[in-house]
């Protein structure tokens, strides 16, 4: 699944591609992927007229902002953007189509078809569901490493499940969760009680380091994940321990392990990583 650095990276693409366009025309050819409103009718009439203010991020939602509206969208496992030409071929797998007054089309295409979209008056999408109930932003100057310890020094859960949790910060994923830790020198399997104060320090500039040079490798692409241009991201080639099971680790050359922690698949170097 997308996350942070992916989704930023979409966004940015997204900007450069339909920023300033009109829509005259929406096609849905998959409606379980609209979850509000309920008719799809009513979802594609109202954004006809609309002009693309801004693509934004929130988490790993993506904001579609027009004069009126709002469009929120989540990618889920496999969902992707792109700009065409409104008479090139529609791809299969596309499910939704907006087409501007210019003759492109930024379409909608979901392999695993979990993808979502809401539709909200603008202002309100931050106090409904799915954007109301996301955590802090760890990119945004606000999370700093008392804030951090403050949200989650008195839970009792294991590390890695609480940086998984949306709730409480953002964006984090698998991926960069393992990579933070790693280089945080923090064991996922220990809880927020044992980290001392300057734990919490390396934690908190790890998951900026790490999330801020993954935006600047445009994501990761691990799987599908190609950005609004149809790129691939490049961070997947400085990852120091998610993937690497059996490698060396680049610091002590003992081998990077992977387990369960939390139902999510767990890579870490024992040795750098103690389990105090």
């Amino acid at each position: 699944m997308p996350e942070l650095p992916e989704v930023e990276t979409v966004t940015r693409t997204l900007t450069e591609l339909v920023q300033g366009k009109q829509i005259i025309q929406v096609k849905v050819l998959l409606p379980r992927i609209i979850q509000r409103p309920a008719e799809i009718e009513q979802f594609c009439d109202a954004l006809v007229g609309q002009t693309i203010l801004s693509v934004e991020r929130r988490g790993k939602f993506i904001r579609i902002v027009c004069n009126d509206l709002v469009l929120v969208s989540h990618l889920r496992m496999e969902g992707r953007y792109g700009v065409f030409s409104a008479d090139e071929e529609v791809e299969k797998h596309t499910h939704v189509l907006f087409t501007f007054t210019d003759g492109t089309e930024l379409r909608y295409k979901d392999i695993r078809q979990f993808g979502t979209m809401h539709l909200f008056k603008a202002g309100e999408e931050m106090t409904n569901l799915p954007l109301s109930k996301l955590g802090i932003e760890p990119l945004e100057e606000q999370f700093t490493a008392k804030l951090l310890q403050d949200k989650l020094q008195h839970r009792t859960s294991k590390i890695k499940p609480l940086l998984l949790n949306q709730e409480l910060i953002v964006g984090l994923g698998n991926i960069y969760v393992d990579e933070a830790l790693f280089t945080a020198a923090i064991h996922p399997e220990r809880t927020p009680d044992t980290l001392s104060t300057k734990e919490w320090k390396k934690l908190h500039r790890a998951i900026v380091d790490t999330l801020a040079r993954a935006v600047e490798a445009g994501g990761s692409s691990i799987k599908s994940y190609v950005n609004g241009q149809g790129e691939m991201g490049m961070f997947q080639h400085q990852l120091l321990v998610y993937g690497r099971k059996g490698e060396e680790c680049h610091n002590c050359s003992r081998p990077i392990h992977k387990f369960v922690v939390g139902g999510r698949g767990t890579h870490i170097c024992s040795h750098c990583q103690k389990l105090k």
